[in-house]
């Protein structure tokens, strides 16, 4: 018989009603030595603002150098890890996960965590999972995981593998299953906002009917080429790559673009399920993740083969939406409130994840506002009755009153960026009240 791991043990001798403190005191440290950290590069308690206030149960780092030890500095914090005692119920989609799961997120983009913390865990020795921080967005990393002795090494093994080579990309589909909301505009000056932050950009154009995206960068489209690059296994991704760049050419005005196929336009749903598998853009795209800080998908506007592959590839699902457009509204909760949690019941690792939607286009006056959000509010109260679904953290935002309101981000109706599509510029590279208005997306949703 084997001699059962140091986590096995820690897991054998912890009692069924563990406290948090016991499970910290018993089974984190095995944890942390599983993980690969040592004495002196983690500290309990972290205070996460400056200021004092909340403190995340612990903090870890490696320590590089004699003369940078974590434990003395106390700076830069790689992992937060967040302990419940074992009567906390963090199996998936309870009301004590999801809240341990926000005070995760909280901690991980709080002042002294923001720029360092790339990896949170929370765990009460029950249950498992990790997370990952890309800029300001925070998703699983991992499935929330059921652990015993069986397990238990392997999970960890998988965690420490993850963190000790991230994927250095963030993965974005942008959709809506309701057409006219300007997920082509969004992909297209997204990734130009980036560049210009000196961020590498890959866009991918996944809608062969319609073509956009390749249509408005003026790029040839390349006929049959993403179709075999799909369906065969051997098939790099980087083959079927092209640059698009502005005259004169600079790193701040270039991204790469993956144009859309021709030979994919029309083809029947029950061929395409033959030839190709939920997972192929995903698994395509991992290769292109060590190149790129941003990969941004343009997704047709249904919920058709194209369109789950473009969300079962992504990380993180941004949704455009029309506030004078009541379908449009009804189709971003029907994407929150069912197409991801299809695709995530695929994937076993619980993403994609929805990011809160952003009003795209159009004047809105404090009238529209007012009668947007009691529609918001009114469907938001219709689905939590029917389905127990919350939607308040896709719709609403809390101010400094503690009032929940409708304060979405906007990008107004403005001349410049519908102008900048007949140049087959984006709008960002040409215009800076554009730029403006794009960078401000960035900063609310991706960088710090």
């Amino acid at each position: 018989m084997e001699t059962p791991s140091p986590l096995q043990q820690a897991l054998h001798v912890l009692p069924k009603d563990a406290s948090e403190s016991i499970v910290s005191n018993i089974f984190s440290p095995k944890l942390f030595e599983a993980l690969g950290f040592q004495q002196g590069e983690t500290v309990p308690q972290f205070r996460v603002s400056p200021r004092g206030g909340s403190a995340v149960d612990y903090a870890l780092r490696k320590n590089t150098s004699t003369d940078d030890f974590f434990l003395k500095s106390r700076k830069n914090p790689n992992l937060l890890v967040e302990l419940k005692a074992r009567n906390c119920d963090l199996s998936p989609g309870s009301k004590d996960y999801i809240e341990t799961c926000q005070q995760l997120k909280c901690y991980l983009l709080a002042p002294r965590c923001i720029h360092s913390a790339e990896w949170g865990i929370i765990t009460n020795a029950n249950y498992i999972q990790l997370f990952r921080k890309h800029g300001r967005v925070v998703f699983p990393a991992t499935p929330c995981r059921s652990i015993n002795s069986e397990n238990i090494d392997k999970l960890v093994k998988q965690m420490k593998q993850k963190i000790d080579q991230p994927e250095r990309a963030l993965t974005i589909s942008v959709y809506n299953n309701k057409g006219g909301v300007g997920k082509t505009t969004t992909v297209v000056n997204l990734a130009a906002t980036l560049t210009i932050g000196g961020w590498k950009v890959l866009v991918v154009d996944f809608d062969p009917n319609q073509e956009d995206l390749t249509k408005v960068l003026n790029i040839s489209p390349v006929e049959g080429e993403i179709y075999r690059n799909l369906s065969d296994k051997n098939k790099n991704v980087a083959e079927i790559i092209k640059p698009f760049f502005c005259l004169p050419e600079t790193k701040q005005q270039r991204f790469d673009v993956i144009p859309a196929d021709p030979a994919m336009r029309g083809q029947d749903e029950a061929k395409l399920r033959q030839s190709m598998r939920f997972y192929d853009l995903r698994d395509k795209l991992l290769s292109a993740k060590s190149s790129y800080d941003y990969i941004l998908i343009d997704t047709p506007p249904n919920w058709r083969f194209f369109s789950q592959l473009s969300l079962y590839a992504a990380d993180v699902v941004l949704i455009p939406v029309k506030h004078n457009d009541l379908f449009s509204l009804q189709n971003a909760v029907t994407v929150i409130t069912q197409f991801i949690p299809d695709i995530q019941e695929e994937r076993k690792d619980g993403g994609p994840i929805a990011l809160p939607i952003f009003l795209n286009g159009g004047k809105f006056t404090e009238s529209q506002r007012k009668t947007t959000e009691k529609t918001i509010k009114e469907i938001i109260a219709d689905v939590q009755e029917k389905r127990q679904f919350d939607l308040d953290p896709y719709f609403l935002s809390y101010k400094t009153s503690g009032n929940k309101d409708f304060n979405p981000l906007e990008i107004p109706a403005y001349a410049g960026i519908f102008n900048a599509s007949f140049a087959r510029v984006p709008a960002a590279y040409r215009d800076r009240k554009a730029f403006d208005y794009y960078n401000n997306l960035v900063k609310e949703y991706f960088v710090p």
